[in-house]
Protein backbone atom coordinates (compact mmCIF):
# COMPACT_ATOMS: atom_id res chain seq x y z
CA UNK A 1 0.00 0.00 0.00
CA UNK A 2 1.39 3.08 -1.07
CA UNK A 3 0.57 6.43 0.97
CA UNK A 4 0.88 10.05 -0.31
CA UNK A 5 0.14 13.78 1.14
CA UNK A 6 -2.37 16.26 -0.80
CA UNK A 7 -2.72 19.79 0.34
CA UNK A 8 -4.48 22.91 -1.19
CA UNK A 9 -2.40 26.02 -2.72
CA UNK A 10 -4.06 28.11 0.02
CA UNK A 11 -2.87 25.61 2.93
CA UNK A 12 0.74 25.13 1.11
CA UNK A 13 1.35 29.56 1.28
CA UNK A 14 0.18 29.20 4.77
CA UNK A 15 3.05 26.55 5.43
CA UNK A 16 5.97 28.06 3.54
CA UNK A 17 5.39 31.41 5.01
CA UNK A 18 5.72 30.21 8.62
CA UNK A 19 8.44 27.47 7.61
CA UNK A 20 10.76 29.66 6.24
CA UNK A 21 10.53 33.30 8.12
CA UNK A 22 12.65 35.82 7.69
CA UNK A 23 15.03 35.26 10.51
CA UNK A 24 16.45 32.16 8.92
CA UNK A 25 15.59 29.72 11.28
CA UNK A 26 13.50 26.26 11.50
CA UNK A 27 10.06 26.30 12.56
CA UNK A 28 7.31 23.51 12.73
CA UNK A 29 3.78 23.57 11.59
CA UNK A 30 1.27 20.23 12.22
CA UNK A 31 -1.26 19.32 9.88
CA UNK A 32 -4.28 17.11 10.86
CA UNK A 33 -5.59 15.22 7.93
CA UNK A 34 -8.27 13.19 7.02
CA UNK A 35 -8.20 9.68 4.90
CA UNK A 36 -9.10 8.24 1.91
CA UNK A 37 -8.04 4.32 2.61
CA UNK A 38 -7.96 1.99 0.11
CA UNK A 39 -6.36 -1.86 -0.41
CA UNK A 40 -3.90 -0.11 -2.96
CA UNK A 41 -3.35 3.36 -1.46
CA UNK A 42 -3.37 5.68 1.66
CA UNK A 43 -4.39 9.24 0.76
CA UNK A 44 -3.56 11.57 3.76
CA UNK A 45 -4.96 14.62 2.96
CA UNK A 46 -4.80 18.34 4.94
CA UNK A 47 -7.95 18.94 6.94
CA UNK A 48 -6.07 21.60 9.24
CA UNK A 49 -3.02 23.10 9.69
CA UNK A 50 -2.07 24.56 13.29
CA UNK A 51 1.44 26.45 13.41
CA UNK A 52 3.56 26.20 16.36
CA UNK A 53 4.51 29.94 17.62
CA UNK A 54 7.89 31.01 17.14
CA UNK A 55 7.92 31.99 20.51
CA UNK A 56 6.93 28.83 21.90
CA UNK A 57 9.95 27.08 20.68
CA UNK A 58 13.17 27.02 23.41
CA UNK A 59 15.07 25.91 20.45
CA UNK A 60 15.39 27.84 16.83
CA UNK A 61 18.19 27.65 14.67
CA UNK A 62 18.91 27.65 10.76
CA UNK A 63 19.55 23.74 11.11
CA UNK A 64 17.27 22.42 14.32
CA UNK A 65 14.11 23.47 16.08
CA UNK A 66 12.57 22.68 19.79
CA UNK A 67 9.13 22.42 20.21
CA UNK A 68 6.78 21.80 23.00
CA UNK A 69 5.01 18.67 22.79
CA UNK A 70 1.85 19.33 25.28
CA UNK A 71 0.70 21.89 22.11
CA UNK A 72 -0.33 18.72 20.20
CA UNK A 73 -2.72 17.70 23.08
CA UNK A 74 -6.08 19.15 22.03
CA UNK A 75 -5.23 18.38 18.12
CA UNK A 76 -4.67 14.07 19.31
CA UNK A 77 -7.64 14.74 20.91
CA UNK A 78 -9.48 15.61 17.65
CA UNK A 79 -7.14 12.94 16.10
CA UNK A 80 -8.64 10.17 17.77
CA UNK A 81 -12.34 11.65 18.00
CA UNK A 82 -12.67 12.23 14.06
CA UNK A 83 -9.49 9.51 13.09
CA UNK A 84 -7.30 11.94 11.36
CA UNK A 85 -4.26 11.20 10.89
CA UNK A 86 -1.32 13.60 11.92
CA UNK A 87 1.72 14.92 10.18
CA UNK A 88 4.71 17.08 11.38
CA UNK A 89 6.09 19.80 9.12
CA UNK A 90 9.09 21.80 9.16
CA UNK A 91 11.52 23.46 6.56
CA UNK A 92 14.81 22.70 5.03
CA UNK A 93 17.15 24.98 3.30
CA UNK A 94 19.93 22.89 1.00
CA UNK A 95 19.25 20.10 2.70
CA UNK A 96 17.21 17.93 0.74
CA UNK A 97 16.37 14.94 3.15
CA UNK A 98 15.76 14.01 6.65
CA UNK A 99 18.56 14.09 9.10
CA UNK A 100 19.29 12.02 11.68
CA UNK A 101 17.84 14.40 14.38
CA UNK A 102 14.52 14.45 12.43
CA UNK A 103 14.84 10.34 12.42
CA UNK A 104 15.26 10.49 16.59
CA UNK A 105 12.63 12.86 16.88
CA UNK A 106 10.16 11.71 14.81
CA UNK A 107 10.47 8.23 16.27
CA UNK A 108 9.99 9.21 20.06
CA UNK A 109 6.67 11.98 18.50
CA UNK A 110 4.60 9.24 16.75
CA UNK A 111 5.46 6.54 19.39
CA UNK A 112 2.86 8.63 21.63
CA UNK A 113 1.03 9.50 18.59
CA UNK A 114 0.16 6.10 17.96
CA UNK A 115 -0.51 5.16 21.61
CA UNK A 116 -2.95 8.19 22.00
CA UNK A 117 -4.68 7.90 18.76
CA UNK A 118 -5.33 4.09 18.93
CA UNK A 119 -4.96 2.76 15.76
CA UNK A 120 -2.48 1.79 13.31
CA UNK A 121 -3.54 4.07 10.48
CA UNK A 122 -0.39 5.85 9.25
CA UNK A 123 0.95 8.80 9.98
CA UNK A 124 3.71 10.89 9.06
CA UNK A 125 6.40 13.57 8.88
CA UNK A 126 7.16 16.22 5.97
CA UNK A 127 9.48 18.22 4.29
CA UNK A 128 9.15 21.52 2.64
CA UNK A 129 12.26 23.09 0.87
CA UNK A 130 13.00 26.86 -0.22
CA UNK A 131 12.73 25.87 -3.52
CA UNK A 132 9.31 24.91 -3.35
CA UNK A 133 9.46 21.25 -3.29
CA UNK A 134 7.80 19.09 -0.62
CA UNK A 135 8.94 15.00 0.11
CA UNK A 136 7.70 13.42 3.46
CA UNK A 137 7.49 9.74 5.05
CA UNK A 138 5.05 7.59 6.83
CA UNK A 139 6.39 6.90 10.50
CA UNK A 140 4.95 3.46 11.33
CA UNK A 141 4.79 2.42 15.12
CA UNK A 142 7.76 0.45 15.69
CA UNK A 143 9.76 3.35 14.44
CA UNK A 144 10.01 2.48 10.68
CA UNK A 145 10.09 5.35 7.68
CA UNK A 146 8.44 4.55 4.54
CA UNK A 147 8.38 7.42 1.76
CA UNK A 148 5.31 9.44 0.55
CA UNK A 149 4.55 7.81 -2.74
CA UNK A 150 4.17 11.69 -3.56
CA UNK A 151 2.66 15.11 -2.63
CA UNK A 152 0.52 16.90 -3.99
CA UNK A 153 -0.30 20.46 -4.17
CA UNK A 154 -3.74 21.56 -5.90
CA UNK A 155 -4.37 25.07 -6.90
CA UNK A 156 -4.62 26.74 -10.44
CA UNK A 157 -1.65 24.38 -10.80
CA UNK A 158 -1.31 20.55 -9.98
CA UNK A 159 1.65 20.36 -8.35
CA UNK A 160 3.26 16.62 -8.06
CA UNK A 161 6.50 15.84 -5.89
CA UNK A 162 7.64 12.19 -5.79
CA UNK A 163 7.65 9.27 -7.95
CA UNK A 164 9.88 8.19 -10.80
CA UNK A 165 12.51 10.08 -12.25
CA UNK A 166 12.26 12.11 -15.45
CA UNK A 167 14.97 9.74 -16.91
CA UNK A 168 13.20 6.88 -16.67
CA UNK A 169 12.38 4.82 -20.04
CA UNK A 170 9.96 6.34 -22.17
CA UNK A 171 8.82 3.57 -24.76
CA UNK A 172 8.56 4.81 -28.41
CA UNK A 173 4.65 5.12 -28.34
CA UNK A 174 4.88 8.00 -25.60
CA UNK A 175 8.00 9.73 -27.31
CA UNK A 176 5.56 12.40 -29.01
CA UNK A 177 3.67 13.29 -25.29
CA UNK A 178 7.02 13.19 -23.40
CA UNK A 179 8.40 15.60 -26.87
CA UNK A 180 5.34 18.47 -26.05
CA UNK A 181 4.93 18.94 -22.59
CA UNK A 182 8.48 17.31 -21.58
CA UNK A 183 10.02 13.78 -20.03
CA UNK A 184 8.77 15.14 -16.32
CA UNK A 185 5.33 15.55 -17.43
CA UNK A 186 5.42 12.37 -19.05
CA UNK A 187 6.02 10.55 -16.51
CA UNK A 188 3.31 12.40 -14.39
CA UNK A 189 0.86 11.34 -16.61
CA UNK A 190 2.36 7.36 -16.45
CA UNK A 191 1.15 7.84 -12.56
CA UNK A 192 -1.57 9.21 -12.27
CA UNK A 193 -4.99 7.48 -11.43
CA UNK A 194 -7.96 9.58 -13.28
CA UNK A 195 -11.55 8.81 -12.75
CA UNK A 196 -14.25 9.72 -15.17
CA UNK A 197 -17.51 9.57 -14.51
CA UNK A 198 -19.67 9.09 -17.94
CA UNK A 199 -18.82 7.45 -20.79
CA UNK A 200 -20.85 8.32 -23.38
CA UNK A 201 -20.86 11.67 -25.92
CA UNK A 202 -18.00 14.12 -24.12
CA UNK A 203 -16.68 10.98 -21.81
CA UNK A 204 -15.76 8.18 -24.46
CA UNK A 205 -13.45 10.79 -26.09
CA UNK A 206 -11.73 12.06 -22.76
CA UNK A 207 -10.97 8.34 -22.20
CA UNK A 208 -9.51 7.93 -25.75
CA UNK A 209 -7.85 11.24 -25.43
CA UNK A 210 -6.46 10.17 -22.07
CA UNK A 211 -5.44 7.00 -22.73
CA UNK A 212 -3.66 8.13 -25.69
CA UNK A 213 -2.00 10.47 -23.65
CA UNK A 214 -0.28 7.22 -21.85
CA UNK A 215 -2.14 7.97 -18.40
CA UNK A 216 -1.39 5.18 -15.83
CA UNK A 217 -5.02 4.66 -14.75
CA UNK A 218 -8.19 5.26 -15.54
CA UNK A 219 -11.56 4.34 -13.09
CA UNK A 220 -14.79 4.51 -15.32
CA UNK A 221 -18.03 4.54 -14.07
CA UNK A 222 -21.12 4.26 -16.23
CA UNK A 223 -24.38 2.43 -15.57
CA UNK A 224 -25.55 2.50 -18.74
CA UNK A 225 -25.40 0.54 -22.05
CA UNK A 226 -24.82 1.30 -25.56
CA UNK A 227 -28.29 1.95 -27.53
CA UNK A 228 -28.43 2.64 -31.04
CA UNK A 229 -28.95 6.60 -30.46
CA UNK A 230 -25.60 6.61 -29.14
CA UNK A 231 -23.34 5.37 -32.46
CA UNK A 232 -23.41 9.08 -33.78
CA UNK A 233 -20.69 9.95 -30.40
CA UNK A 234 -19.63 7.47 -28.66
CA UNK A 235 -16.05 6.30 -29.92
CA UNK A 236 -15.61 2.53 -30.86
CA UNK A 237 -19.25 1.89 -30.30
CA UNK A 238 -20.86 -0.47 -33.18
CA UNK A 239 -24.29 -1.87 -34.43
CA UNK A 240 -23.59 -5.19 -32.72
CA UNK A 241 -22.40 -3.09 -29.26
CA UNK A 242 -26.02 -1.59 -28.98
CA UNK A 243 -27.67 -5.06 -30.19
CA UNK A 244 -25.47 -7.01 -27.49
CA UNK A 245 -26.21 -4.26 -24.66
CA UNK A 246 -22.50 -3.64 -24.13
CA UNK A 247 -22.10 -1.43 -21.13
CA UNK A 248 -20.47 1.79 -21.92
CA UNK A 249 -17.12 1.27 -19.57
CA UNK A 250 -16.71 -2.46 -20.61
CA UNK A 251 -16.55 -0.74 -24.00
CA UNK A 252 -13.69 1.65 -23.55
CA UNK A 253 -11.94 -1.25 -21.32
CA UNK A 254 -11.61 -3.10 -24.41
CA UNK A 255 -10.56 -0.27 -26.57
CA UNK A 256 -8.10 1.11 -24.08
CA UNK A 257 -6.91 -2.52 -23.65
CA UNK A 258 -6.90 -3.29 -27.70
CA UNK A 259 -4.07 0.03 -27.58
CA UNK A 260 -1.47 -2.10 -25.99
CA UNK A 261 -0.29 1.88 -24.52
CA UNK A 262 -0.22 0.20 -21.07
CA UNK A 263 -3.26 1.62 -19.14
CA UNK A 264 -4.78 -0.14 -16.72
CA UNK A 265 -8.58 0.26 -16.44
CA UNK A 266 -11.65 -0.26 -13.69
CA UNK A 267 -14.64 -0.46 -14.99
CA UNK A 268 -17.54 -0.12 -12.67
CA UNK A 269 -21.01 -0.61 -14.67
CA UNK A 270 -22.74 1.08 -11.88
CA UNK A 271 -24.19 4.13 -10.69
CA UNK A 272 -22.11 6.62 -9.07
CA UNK A 273 -24.62 6.91 -5.90
CA UNK A 274 -22.61 3.50 -4.82
CA UNK A 275 -20.28 3.60 -1.79
CA UNK A 276 -17.95 1.25 -3.53
CA UNK A 277 -17.70 3.76 -6.76
CA UNK A 278 -17.24 6.74 -4.49
CA UNK A 279 -14.75 5.00 -2.21
CA UNK A 280 -12.75 3.90 -5.46
CA UNK A 281 -13.26 7.82 -7.10
CA UNK A 282 -11.87 8.85 -3.70
CA UNK A 283 -8.51 7.19 -4.38
CA UNK A 284 -7.79 9.03 -7.72
CA UNK A 285 -5.57 12.04 -8.38
CA UNK A 286 -7.97 13.64 -10.80
CA UNK A 287 -11.46 13.92 -11.94
CA UNK A 288 -13.71 13.98 -14.79
CA UNK A 289 -17.22 14.60 -14.87
CA UNK A 290 -18.74 13.73 -17.92
CA UNK A 291 -22.14 13.99 -16.46
CA UNK A 292 -26.18 15.66 -17.19
CA UNK A 293 -27.24 14.81 -13.89
CA UNK A 294 -27.28 17.58 -11.48
CA UNK A 295 -27.22 15.82 -8.27
CA UNK A 296 -24.39 13.51 -9.52
CA UNK A 297 -22.67 16.38 -10.94
CA UNK A 298 -22.88 17.65 -7.08
CA UNK A 299 -22.01 14.68 -5.79
CA UNK A 300 -18.63 14.29 -7.91
CA UNK A 301 -17.96 18.05 -6.79
CA UNK A 302 -18.66 17.46 -3.24
CA UNK A 303 -16.09 14.21 -3.36
CA UNK A 304 -13.79 16.26 -4.90
CA UNK A 305 -13.69 18.90 -2.02
CA UNK A 306 -14.17 15.68 0.80
CA UNK A 307 -10.95 14.48 -0.72
CA UNK A 308 -8.76 17.74 -2.26
CA UNK A 309 -9.14 15.99 -6.19
CA UNK A 310 -9.16 18.07 -8.91
CA UNK A 311 -12.16 18.11 -11.28
CA UNK A 312 -13.07 19.04 -14.45
CA UNK A 313 -16.81 19.23 -15.49
CA UNK A 314 -18.05 19.45 -18.85
CA UNK A 315 -21.29 20.38 -19.84
CA UNK A 316 -22.65 20.54 -23.90
CA UNK A 317 -25.66 21.92 -25.10
CA UNK A 318 -27.99 22.08 -28.40
CA UNK A 319 -30.89 23.87 -28.18
CA UNK A 320 -33.24 23.10 -31.10
CA UNK A 321 -35.93 25.44 -32.07
CA UNK A 322 -38.62 22.46 -33.06
CA UNK A 323 -38.51 23.20 -36.48
CA UNK A 324 -35.46 21.23 -37.77
CA UNK A 325 -33.60 24.13 -36.44
CA UNK A 326 -31.39 25.12 -34.02
CA UNK A 327 -30.39 28.09 -31.42
CA UNK A 328 -28.09 27.75 -29.82
CA UNK A 329 -24.66 24.96 -30.02
CA UNK A 330 -22.52 25.46 -26.87
CA UNK A 331 -20.80 24.34 -24.32
CA UNK A 332 -18.24 24.58 -21.27
CA UNK A 333 -15.32 23.23 -19.40
CA UNK A 334 -15.39 23.75 -15.47
CA UNK A 335 -12.10 23.04 -13.06
CA UNK A 336 -12.77 23.22 -9.50
CA UNK A 337 -9.88 23.13 -7.04
CA UNK A 338 -10.44 21.99 -3.27
CA UNK A 339 -11.33 25.59 -1.48
CA UNK A 340 -12.34 27.75 -4.59
CA UNK A 341 -15.90 28.16 -6.06
CA UNK A 342 -18.19 25.49 -7.06
CA UNK A 343 -20.33 24.48 -9.64
CA UNK A 344 -23.38 25.21 -7.24
CA UNK A 345 -21.41 28.95 -6.14
CA UNK A 346 -20.72 29.67 -10.20
CA UNK A 347 -24.71 29.26 -10.16
CA UNK A 348 -24.56 25.93 -12.84
CA UNK A 349 -27.41 24.82 -10.46
CA UNK A 350 -29.63 25.14 -7.74
CA UNK A 351 -29.93 23.07 -4.97
CA UNK A 352 -33.39 23.06 -5.39
CA UNK A 353 -32.77 21.69 -8.59
CA UNK A 354 -30.02 18.67 -6.98
CA UNK A 355 -32.83 17.72 -4.94
CA UNK A 356 -35.14 17.11 -7.69
CA UNK A 357 -32.99 15.49 -9.53
CA UNK A 358 -32.34 13.02 -6.71
CA UNK A 359 -35.97 12.65 -6.50
CA UNK A 360 -36.22 11.69 -10.05
CA UNK A 361 -33.51 9.05 -9.42
CA UNK A 362 -34.90 7.91 -6.03
CA UNK A 363 -38.54 7.89 -6.90
CA UNK A 364 -39.88 8.62 -10.34
CA UNK A 365 -43.31 7.95 -9.61
CA UNK A 366 -43.48 10.59 -6.74
CA UNK A 367 -40.94 13.23 -8.89
CA UNK A 368 -43.71 12.71 -11.62
CA UNK A 369 -46.58 13.39 -9.68
CA UNK A 370 -44.80 16.42 -8.48
CA UNK A 371 -44.04 17.24 -11.54
CA UNK A 372 -47.58 17.32 -13.04
CA UNK A 373 -48.46 19.17 -10.21
CA UNK A 374 -46.11 22.06 -10.75
CA UNK A 375 -44.15 21.67 -7.53
CA UNK A 376 -40.88 20.84 -9.39
CA UNK A 377 -39.69 23.65 -11.53
CA UNK A 378 -36.04 23.73 -13.96
CA UNK A 379 -35.70 20.52 -14.44
CA UNK A 380 -34.05 19.27 -18.38
CA UNK A 381 -34.90 16.76 -20.50
CA UNK A 382 -32.68 15.20 -22.82
CA UNK A 383 -30.87 17.30 -25.80
CA UNK A 384 -29.64 16.28 -29.14
CA UNK A 385 -25.62 15.81 -28.77
CA UNK A 386 -22.95 15.59 -31.73
CA UNK A 387 -19.76 14.03 -31.78
CA UNK A 388 -17.92 17.37 -33.01
CA UNK A 389 -18.74 19.23 -30.33
CA UNK A 390 -18.67 16.34 -27.83
CA UNK A 391 -15.32 16.38 -28.92
CA UNK A 392 -14.54 19.96 -28.82
CA UNK A 393 -15.56 20.13 -25.35
CA UNK A 394 -13.42 17.10 -24.37
CA UNK A 395 -10.78 18.39 -25.84
CA UNK A 396 -10.94 21.46 -24.12
CA UNK A 397 -10.43 19.72 -21.13
CA UNK A 398 -7.99 17.26 -21.52
CA UNK A 399 -5.83 20.17 -22.33
CA UNK A 400 -7.12 22.22 -19.42
CA UNK A 401 -5.84 18.94 -17.48
CA UNK A 402 -2.24 19.49 -19.26
CA UNK A 403 -2.04 23.11 -18.79
CA UNK A 404 -2.42 22.37 -14.84
CA UNK A 405 0.38 19.75 -14.48
CA UNK A 406 2.83 21.39 -16.98
CA UNK A 407 1.46 25.05 -17.22
CA UNK A 408 2.25 26.39 -20.94
CA UNK A 409 -0.02 29.17 -21.69
CA UNK A 410 1.43 32.80 -21.62
CA UNK A 411 -1.07 33.45 -18.81
CA UNK A 412 -1.42 32.47 -15.61
CA UNK A 413 -3.59 28.71 -15.14
CA UNK A 414 -6.34 31.13 -12.64
CA UNK A 415 -7.55 32.84 -15.42
CA UNK A 416 -9.16 29.82 -16.96
CA UNK A 417 -11.35 27.84 -13.74
CA UNK A 418 -14.03 28.56 -16.62
CA UNK A 419 -13.88 27.87 -20.39
CA UNK A 420 -17.24 28.58 -22.44
CA UNK A 421 -17.60 27.67 -26.05
CA UNK A 422 -20.34 28.85 -28.54
CA UNK A 423 -20.37 27.97 -31.94
CA UNK A 424 -23.41 29.14 -32.95
CA UNK A 425 -22.41 32.33 -31.35
CA UNK A 426 -18.96 32.18 -32.37
CA UNK A 427 -16.91 33.00 -29.25
CA UNK A 428 -14.54 31.55 -26.46
CA UNK A 429 -14.75 33.08 -23.55
CA UNK A 430 -12.41 32.33 -20.45
CA UNK A 431 -13.59 33.04 -16.61
CA UNK A 432 -11.37 33.49 -13.31
CA UNK A 433 -12.53 31.36 -10.22
CA UNK A 434 -14.63 33.13 -7.64
CA UNK A 435 -15.05 33.27 -4.06
CA UNK A 436 -14.62 29.99 -1.89
CA UNK A 437 -18.31 28.01 -2.24
CA UNK A 438 -19.88 28.87 1.46
CA UNK A 439 -21.85 25.13 1.27
CA UNK A 440 -18.64 23.29 0.33
CA UNK A 441 -15.35 24.78 1.77
CA UNK A 442 -15.83 23.67 5.18
CA UNK A 443 -15.97 19.95 3.87
CA UNK A 444 -12.04 20.59 2.19
CA UNK A 445 -9.79 17.19 3.70
CA UNK A 446 -12.27 15.96 5.61
CA UNK A 447 -11.81 12.30 3.95
CA UNK A 448 -13.56 9.34 4.40
CA UNK A 449 -16.50 9.84 7.13
CA UNK A 450 -19.38 8.16 7.85
CA UNK A 451 -21.44 8.46 5.83
CA UNK A 452 -19.53 9.06 3.30
CA UNK A 453 -19.57 12.67 2.24
CA UNK A 454 -22.45 13.70 4.78
CA UNK A 455 -24.86 12.00 1.94
CA UNK A 456 -27.70 9.90 3.74
CA UNK A 457 -27.83 7.69 0.54
CA UNK A 458 -24.07 6.15 1.31
CA UNK A 459 -24.64 5.17 4.58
Amino acid sequence: MSVSLTMTETQYAGLAAHLFPSDGNEAVAIALCGRAASAERHRLIVRKVELVPYEACSVRRPDRVTWPTDLLVPLLEEASRYKLALVKLHGHTGYDRFSEVDDRSDRALFTSVYAWTDTSAPHGSAILMRDGRVFGRTVAEDGAFTDFAHTTIVGDNIERYGGHASSAHIPEFGRRVAQSFGAGTFQKLRELKIGVVGCSGTGSVVVEQLARNCIGQLVLVDPDHVEEKNLNRVLNATIEDARSRVNKTHLAQRTIEAMGLGTKVKAFPRDLFDVAVVRELASCDVLFGCMDTVDGRFLLNKLATFYAIPYLDLGVKIEADGRGGVDQVCGSVHYLKPGGSSLLSRHTFTMEQVRSAGLRRTDPKHFADLLEQGYIHGVTEDRPAVIQLNAMIASYAVNELLARLHPYRSAPNGDFAVTRVSLSHGFVAHERDGDACPVLVRHVGRGDVNPLLDWAELS
